[in-house]
């Protein structure tokens, strides 16, 4: 299967954080696409099985609308829908959902690339959709930001973000460093990744450990956290014209909340997140193990596990 980096590296990056227990894995921990060996199990019955158990159950159905009468999307979503019923729980075919434990650990992966480059993510454990941590862990992201090393600049491409100042416009080296966060219902990961030559991955990965370790030990600027604020809001009221994106979102937020929050509400709790909050954060995250993932075709120059271990030990 032909994948981009990119997305092995996610892959892998979420197999090494939710790593086996007891030599069973998790299911936060299992591979994103199916492994050629389990193809073969992969049978009509089995798919009739896991759509019944998922997709037509109406106790966890939501149908969303956005540019139309409530009472003209309910009168459609009965004559379409009204005539699923519930599956009988003791028939139900689907597993029942069990906590993923955070482990942490290291998953590396010689493939070719394109471009050259060896590319490396680290992640910590952070709260899910439902903790405190959510819109912090969203502004902090927005502060660091990044991206690639190439931009044609331009309103909201976040060139004042902290990655962009002071890593890829810093480092030669550097083709590309950004934050991410990864949300899942009981757990989620917060870290950095980046890109560089085969004999810069040392680099590139003490650069993005620096960068982590530094939010820990030092509060954030006023004017940084005023413009990841104001940006945050930005990005998400830009994101909510479409209107697209606009049911999608009533329809996730109904799913994980059972409610629809509204963008004033939205608003205030970015507003509310403070200097401490990110700070917080970023030292709860490095007492966990780290979760390294690095992939590309020379990957020999990427840190062992322990050395990056060591480095939020002390």
């Amino acid at each position: 299967m032909d994948v981009m980096p990119e997305v092995r590296l996610n892959e892998g990056l979420q197999m090494a954080a939710y790593g086996p227990l007891d030599g069973v894995a998790q299911q936060l921990g299992r591979p994103h696409f199916c492994p050629t060996e389990a193809l073969e199990g992969i049978t009509p019955e089995a798919l009739n099985d896991f759509r019944r158990a998922n997709l037509l159950d109406p106790t966890q159905m939501v149908v969303a609308a956005a540019g139309m009468e409530h009472d003209a999307l309910v009168e459609m979503s009965m004559q379409y829908f009204g005539h699923l019923e519930a599956p009988n729980p003791n028939e139900a075919t689907n597993r029942p959902a069990v906590d993923t434990v955070y482990t942490g650990g290291d998953y590396r992966l010689n493939m070719p690339v394109v471009d050259g480059f060896t590319r490396v993510a680290m992640a910590w454990e952070l709260g899910g959709w439902h903790s405190d941590d959510l819109v912090p862990a969203c502004v902090l992201q927005t502060l660091l930001g990044g991206g690639s090393s190439f931009s044609a600049g331009g309103p909201g491409k976040g060139m004042y973000s902290r990655l962009y100042r002071e890593v890829l416009n810093r480092f030669y080296w550097a083709e590309s460093a950004e934050a991410f966060n990864m949300f899942h219902e009981e757990t989620g990961l917060v870290g950095l990744s980046g890109s560089a030559p085969p004999e810069k991955a040392r680099d590139v990965t003490r650069v993005l450990a620096e960068h982590m370790a530094r939010l820990a030990l030092e509060p954030v600027t006023d004017e940084e956290l005023s413009r990841a604020r104001n940006m945050l809001k930005c990005n998400v009221l830009t994101q909510l014209e479409s209107r697209l994106v606009l049911f999608e979102d009533i329809g996730r937020q109904i799913l994980t909340y059972g409610k629809r929050e509204g963008t004033a509400e939205m608003c205030a709790k970015i507003d509310a997140v403070t200097a401490q909050d990110i700070q917080e954060i970023a030292r709860k995250a490095i007492t966990k193990p780290p979760t390294l993932a690095s992939v590309g075709e020379n990957i020999s120059n990427v840190p062992a596990y322990e050395e990056i271990a060591s480095w939020f030990s002390h």
